[in-house]
This record gives C-alpha cells, sequence and structure tokens, in this order.
C-alpha cells in the first residue's frame, strides 16, 4: 500500500493524466490510472505537478534588514556598506529568527530545497553559519538546506576571512562561496579565486561565486569569468563550479560576450542570474535608457551553459521586496529578458526545477520518475506551459512524501452584481 496517491495529475503537456504513488518519501509509481491502494489520496483532477522548486542562491542571514535600514542611493557600493554596518549586530538568534520567516515563505510558495550563501568575515564571524547549521536541522523535514560559506567583504583586504572559511567547512558548511570581484585590484581578485580553489580542493566541496557584478566589464574587477574557466579547466572542477549574477556579460561587445559563454560551457561553469537584484540594482548611473543588468538568458541556453535563477535576497538593501516566491521571479525573468511562448516559459521553469537540480548536485535524487525524492508541489493550473503565466496557488507542497504546506482559496464569479 502506497502513503500517498496523485490521482490525475498532468506533468507534461503532451501527454494524458497520471497518477504519482508515493512510499517511504519515494516515488514509487507513476502512470494513468494506478491499481494502488494508498493511506491519502490528493485528486489533482488535472492540475500540473512539478518537482519541488530550488532556490539555488539565497541569503537567508541578511534577509528582511530593509526595515532595519534601507540602502541610501541604491547601488551595489551602498547595499554592500549599510549591510556591513547591519551585520555587526547579528547574532545567532536574530539570523535565525530572520531565516525562519523566509524558510516558512519559501515551503508555502512551493520550495523544497535552498542553497543560502551566509556571511562570513571579520565582522559577523561565524554567527551566519552557525544559525544555519541548526536551522538545517530543525527544518530537514519540510525543506532542504545548503549552507555556502560566502567571504562578502572579500579575502584578501578582509584579513583572517580564510580561516574563518576553513572552519566554516569543518563545522559543515556543504559548499565555498566566493566574492571574485570585491578586492582592490585584479591581481588580488584572481588571487582570491585561486584561494578559494585550493580551499575547495582541500575540503573536496563545489563552489558557488558571486562574480561579474557590474553594469559592464569596464571594470576588469567584473570580468573575472574567463579567468574562473581557466582555473576551472586546470584544477579538474568542471561540473562543480557555480557563478552567481554575472550581470556584466550583457555589458560586453557580442564577439567577446559568445567567447565567453564559449569558454564557461566548455568548462562546465553554470551561471545563476538574479534578476530581482540585478534589475534592482542596475543602471543606477544611466539617464537615458537604463540597463537590465541581467545576463543575457537566451545566450546562456544557446552557448550550452546550465542555467538557473533564484531569489538572492529578500527584503533588504540589495533586493527592497520579494516573498521567496519563485515563480514569481521567473514571469519576471521572462519579462525582463524578452522571453515568450510556450517553449520559453517551459525552460524558465526548468531553471527553478531540474536544471538548478543539476546545479546544486542533486539531480540523482530529483524529478518525476519512480526512485526519486517524493518532493513535489500541486499548481492550481492545468498546464505546465501556464506555470508562470497563471500566477497559480501551489494547492499542496510536498517534501519526502509529507504534505507540508496547502492553499486553499475560493475565487467566486457572480452571475451578476449583489448589493453589499
Amino acid at each position: 500500500m502506497a502513503d500517498l496517491v496523485l490521482r490525475n495529475a498532468r506533468i507534461d503537456d503532451a501527454a494524458g493524466l497520471v497518477d504519482i504513488a508515493i512510499e517511504d518519501g519515494l516515488i514509487s509509481a507513476i502512470g494513468p490510472g494506478l491499481p494502488v491502494a494508498a493511506t491519502d489520496e490528493i485528486d489533482c483532477a488535472a492540475r500540473v505537478v512539478i518537482p519541488g522548486l530550488i532556490e539555488s542562491h539565497v541569503h537567508l542571514d541578511k534577509a528582511l534588514l530593509d526595515a532595519e535600514r534601507p540602502n541610501p542611493d541604491g547601488t551595489l557600493a551602498g547595499a554592500i556598506a549599510v549591510t556591513a554596518e547591519l551585520k555587526r549586530e547579528f547574532t545567532v538568534e536574530s539570523i535565525s529568527a530572520r531565516a525562519r520567516r523566509v524558510l516558512d515563505m519559501a515551503i508555502a510558495n512551493g520550495t523544497t530545497m535552498i542553497r543560502a550563501h551566509p556571511d562570513v568575515d571579520p565582522i559577523v564571524g561565524l554567527r551566519g553559519v552557525e544559525a544555519l547549521l541548526a536551522l538545517r536541522e530543525e527544518y530537514r523535514d519540510r525543506i532542504g538546506l545548503q549552507i555556502v560559506a560566502f567571504p562578502q567583504e572579500g579575502i584578501l583586504q578582509a584579513p583572517g576571512t580564510l580561516d574563518l572559511l576553513r572552519e566554516s567547512l569543518r563545522r559543515g558548511a556543504d559548499v565555498l562561496g566566493g566574492c571574485a570581484y570585491n578586492e582592490a585590484t585584479v591581481a588580488d581578485c584572481r588571487r582570491h579565486i585561486d584561494l578559494i580553489f585550493d580551499l575547495a580542493a582541500e575540503f573536496a566541496v563545489p563552489l558557488d561565486i558571486h562574480a561579474d557584478f557590474a553594469d559592464d566589464a569596464a571594470d576588469p574587477r567584473f570580468a573575472m569569468a574567463d579567468y574562473i574557466a581557466a582555473v576551472t579547466d586546470r584544477t579538474g572542477m568542471s561540473g562543480r563550479v557555480t557563478l552567481g549574477h554575472m550581470t556584466s556579460l550583457a555589458g560586453q561587445d557580442p564577439a567577446r560576450r559568445h567567447d565567453t559563454l564559449t569558454r564557461l560551457a566548455a568548462a562546465g561553469i553554470a551561471v545563476v542570474p538574479l534578476p530581482a537584484t540585478d534589475m534592482h540594482l542596475g543602471g543606477r548611473a544611466d539617464t537615458v535608457n537604463p540597463r537590465r543588468g541581467i545576463a543575457p538568458i537566451r545566450e546562456l541556453w544557446a552557448a550550452g551553459v546550465e542555467t538557473a535563477y533564484s531569489s538572492n535576497n529578500i527584503r533588504n538593501a540589495f533586493t527592497p521586496y520579494g516573498n521567496a516566491d519563485l515563480l514569481d521571479i521567473g514571469i519576471f525573468l521572462a519579462q525582463t529578458s524578452h522571453l515568450s511562448g510556450p517553449a520559453d516559459l517551459t525552460r524558465v521553469l526548468s531553471m527553478a526545477t531540474t536544471q538548478a537540480a543539476r546545479i546544486i548536485g542533486i539531480s540523482d535524487t530529483y524529478g518525476l520518475y519512480p526512485g526519486a525524492a517524493a518532493d513535489l508541489v500541486v499548481l492550481s493550473t492545468d498546464r505546465l506551459s501556464h506555470a508562470l503565466l497563471d500566477r497559480p496557488d501551489r494547492c499542496y507542497v510536498i517534501k519526502a512524501g509529507r504534505i507540508v504546506a496547502r492553499t486553499t482559496r475560493i475565487n467566486e464569479l457572480l452571475p451578476q452584481a449583489q448589493r453589499c
């Protein structure tokens, strides 16, 4: 007997409805009209079922800070400065309280896995990592959590950070981060990259690097992608390096951009644009035709670069809005990147599901097939290609076979105007 069966589910717009049986936290069977008894059943009534959404790049430790102090000028430099001041007062308890609010939002919105980037530096020490290590255990039955030790303030210009990163990995951080642009010189940026590759090799962990986060590549500190690709090739890290933001790609001339994207694809480097932040901070100095400041999605696809997207920040100096809702971020990405039509929109959805799973290294247990983890979302739409357009409710959110959130909404059209 199955623990749970989802009946009459839509998982493919070109195919008929199927049932999805779940046992012991795994999908045990998928097919039309499964002759399976179950302890519990959900009639999806032709609604779409997708694998759980994946936030592949979020800063839980810095979430919800905008209520305390907003960014005075809206720039990246202003956001870093404001946050550096605020985090001097961080405690493990304050980080945990804000992070819980975002985790709860994410779960309600259908997210079943988050890769989080807590700051690690002499200002905040290991408080962010400590908070998220505890939350990873506290929330393990409701949402998965990968922890990235992230040197927001740089390494060379923040002495002591390298030792803190090493200690974060000793304590259980899953991934090593980097901030490739936040050093004083190009030589120091390259040294920063070399150091994190060496440390990642020491602990056998993947890398997730903030890189090339500017309107253009005029400042060479924001044009590190080619160097990162070369180091990835040299160190044999193909398939284990992810770059976040990458906004300056859009500011390169087409020939140079093509060369860079070709190198990233050949090196097996993934790219995660963060459109809510990238659009908000970009183009601040432009008085005519302000730049979008988002990495060129269609060109990333064409080059064969594995690509996801994520929320990045929630209501702080970097991004003063957001609800940890990946479907909202997905439709925003499509609107600002000239993506449209069923094929494009279905592919954007895959950037928050199957592509994100490959990027964060969980694809061997993720998806819609027998044996995969039963991390699923039932959406209030009957077309997979409408999962972004319809802004659907997350009717049921299922983690490891258990329902962890549900949304019930009544929307009634009356036949004629009614007096109040």
